[in-house]
């Protein structure tokens, strides 16, 4: 692995203590925010924006904790404005993150959608990421498997929202191979999967998850 690999795996590892929890955690688990202008709380999901950081674990609940001990304020050393809904305001975000994340892997080549496509990769010992569709049929995904040490799989995205990635109206299955955009997916993938969790199977695509 290269020079930049390696900064972006040492970036990934970094750890931050989440404001509502006390948990120390990695980066790639949490969500910054910074005060914006305004006063009001605002989302850094790319974690570049200027400010003072507070880091919030990546979960409904950690979230919803953060809004109720006032963890924001007390973070900020001020007081600040936290918008109603920011919960579902950052599952939003994410989602739409993931995406935009997983539509430019495929523009890069990165990415392939489709069972038998999928089932080649995996065959083939090249992916290194799985994504199968929250309300896709568990018969269906079932027969589609990548060890933890093959690499990650996540069923945070919907059929439609995968669909959008691929130009579709919806996608089952996906894969990725290893790139430097795949370690961005797997990084929105699993800020989103602390939001959502598993959703079940009851969408689209529910008769034998073949897309």
């Amino acid at each position: 692995m290269g020079r930049g690999g390696m900064k972006k795996d040492r970036e990934a590892a970094a750890e931050r203590k989440c404001a509502a929890t006390g948990e120390t955690r990695s980066k790639a688990e949490m969500v910054r925010f910074v005060v914006g202008p305004d006063g009001g709380i605002v989302p850094d999901f790319a974690g570049k924006l200027p400010g003072r950081g507070i880091w919030v674990t990546a979960t409904r609940d950690a979230l919803a904790l953060a809004v109720k001990k006032k963890a924001f304020a007390r973070g900020a050393k001020r007081q600040v404005a936290v918008p109603d809904g920011l919960v579902d305001a950052i599952e939003a975000g994410l989602a739409r993150r993931l995406t935009d994340m997983l539509s430019l892997a495929r523009k890069a080549g990165l990415a392939i959608a489709g069972y038998e496509k999928v089932r080649g990769l995996i065959q083939a010992g090249d992916a290194t990421v799985l994504l199968q569709a929250s309300d896709g049929s568990e018969r269906g995904k079932s027969k589609l498997r990548l060890s933890e040490e093959e690499g990650a799989s996540f069923d945070c995205l919907t059929a439609h929202e995968m669909g959008l990635s691929f130009g579709r109206d919806h996608v089952i299955h996906a894969a990725l191979c290893a790139g430097g955009l795949t370690t961005r997916v797997v990084e929105e993938a699993t800020r989103l999967s602390g939001l959502r969790g598993n959703i079940g199977a009851t969408g689209p695509g529910k008769d034998d998850g073949i897309a």
